[in-house]
């Protein structure tokens, strides 16, 4: 059963092209930060596993009283933690962010916080709002990452459940949580919960299906983003032990199956009652983390929008955590794997 270790570890700018990589560190001795997010200004916000985010400025430097801690409300250990952070659109006016953490009975929730009014370098620990739970069988495979689509919903990547194998076949079950990338309007609540849900979701109105559901067939999808020029989704689904999956998609291609616990990857795994393949998605990109490969978890990464290194425009990134790989995708889905660089590499941000 593969687990995701998530380490501690300094995070990186880096200039690319095809034929060089060059990282330099920017600030170390972080307490295993997972997640790297901006709030459309300046300063970075550095997301710790164990419950706190904390402000970079522009120097590397952390500022001394966090910007959040809610340690004490956060199961720790293994895959679970504070796992994902997501500014709101309009964050400049109404001060909202959102948060994905394992509750301390290792249930998933999604919370909504406000920043001080009076400063915008703390947040109103008395302001959490709870958006949405879902309970967790087993401590792994919690996904964890959130964002905010061009669109302005909420997209939340929830693993299958843990253990190993998809024992319950939730990844497929459409009317469980699990297993899947879930779309909500955090701005319009409906039905007595604190959000709605858009109307062009594939189960929107269901009676049977979960209306949240905007993917699904997802095993462990650590980390996923949306392409800032063309709105595509772009997913890492970290395997079960033999393949390592880059999924995509356009902005409005709805009820995606991607195929687990049926295929990993592009490989069969466990076909037993499953859809027909050409009912399924399969990956854009993949890599083999089979026994001596040295790979043996994808972090999904971004599409490279800025104007500084041209060599790297259009190229998405991601990287394996064991291996220190990192690993481009071009405009025609060719692979290009760039090198070791060592290092656990366990979140990608953009300022």
């Amino acid at each position: 059963m593969k687990t995701l270790f998530l380490n501690a570890l300094g995070f990186f700018f880096f200039g690319m092209s095809v034929a060089q990589v060059n990282f330099a560190p920017f600030v170390e001795n972080l307490n295993s930060p997972v997640d790297l997010q901006h709030a459309g200004d300046d300063r970075l916000f550095v997301v710790e596993q164990g419950g706190v985010i904390k402000i970079l400025d522009l120097n590397g430097n952390v500022n001394p009283t966090p910007f959040l801690d809610i340690s004490g409300l956060v199961s720790g250990g293994s895959e679970q933690g504070l796992l994902g952070l997501a500014f709101h659109p309009d964050y400049a006016n109404n001060g909202f962010f959102f948060v994905n953490y394992t509750k301390i009975n290792g249930d998933t929730r999604i919370a909504r916080f406000s920043v001080d009014p009076g400063d915008p370098d703390i947040a109103l620990l008395g302001s959490e709002l709870m958006i949405l739970e879902y309970s967790q069988p087993f401590s792994n495979h919690n996904g964890g990452g959130i964002a905010f689509g061009p669109d302005g919903y909420l997209y939340i990547a929830s693993g299958d459940g843990g253990s190993g194998g998809d024992p319950g076949n939730r990844a497929q079950n459409t009317t469980i949580l699990l297993g899947k990338l879930l779309r909500i309007d955090v701005d319009n609540p409906s039905g007595g919960n604190n959000y709605g849900i858009p109307a062009d979701n594939p189960f929107a109105g269901s009676i049977t299906n979960a209306q949240e559901i905007w993917a699904y067939g997802l095993r462990n999808p650590w980390r996923f983003s949306f392409d800032s020029l063309t709105g595509d989704i772009w997913i890492g689904d970290v395997g079960q032990g033999d393949v390592e999956e880059i999924d995509k998609a356009g902005p409005t291609e709805a009820g995606l199956n991607y195929g687990w616990r049926c295929y990993e990857g592009s490989e069969p795994f466990n076909t037993s009652n499953c859809p027909d393949p050409s009912m399924l998605t399969f990956p854009v990109a993949e890599y083999s983390s089979s026994t001596g490969s040295g790979n043996c978890s994808v972090t999904g990464g971004y599409v490279y929008r800025g104007d500084i290194y041209n060599g790297s425009y259009g190229l998405y990134l991601a990287a394996d955590v064991c291996s220190g790989r990192v690993f481009t995708v071009d405009a025609g889905n060719n692979l290009v794997d760039q090198g070791t660089f060592g290092g656990s590499w366990v979140s990608f941000g953009v300022d």
